[in-house]
């Protein structure tokens, strides 16, 4: 199966899924787990948000970004394998750039 995105939306790779994390002892299904992920990598970026007067405003994004985005946002699938995840691009919140000093990304 081969996803485009249309307009505005934006599909992110999620990192693989563990199927059940112990904590303490206790093994916990990943559908009752409650984190949630906010970072993936963009796999696939549509054309663009079109604008009232016609114009089409150019995705900030591109493919290969690691990018986070907000936790509830979009629409889980599953293709194959692959977990992904499709947004609008207003989700995404920002760009992970590697190597920045003084930039930390918090879970």
């Amino acid at each position: 199966m081969t996803l485009q995105p249309l307009a505005d939306q934006i599909i992110v790779q999620l990192p693989k899924q563990e199927e059940e994390r112990q904590v303490n002892g206790i093994i916990l299904a990943s559908t009752i787990q409650k984190e949630q992920d906010t970072q993936g990598v963009v796999i696939a970026v549509g054309s663009g948000r079109l604008m009232e007067n016609g114009t089409r405003v150019t995705p900030e994004v591109s493919v290969g970004d690691k990018v986070i985005f907000a936790k509830y946002a979009g629409t889980e699938i599953a293709n194959k394998e692959e977990r992904l995840l499709i947004l609008k691009e207003r989700d995404i919140m920002a760009i992970v750039k590697p190597d920045e000093p003084g930039i930390r990304v918090v879970h």
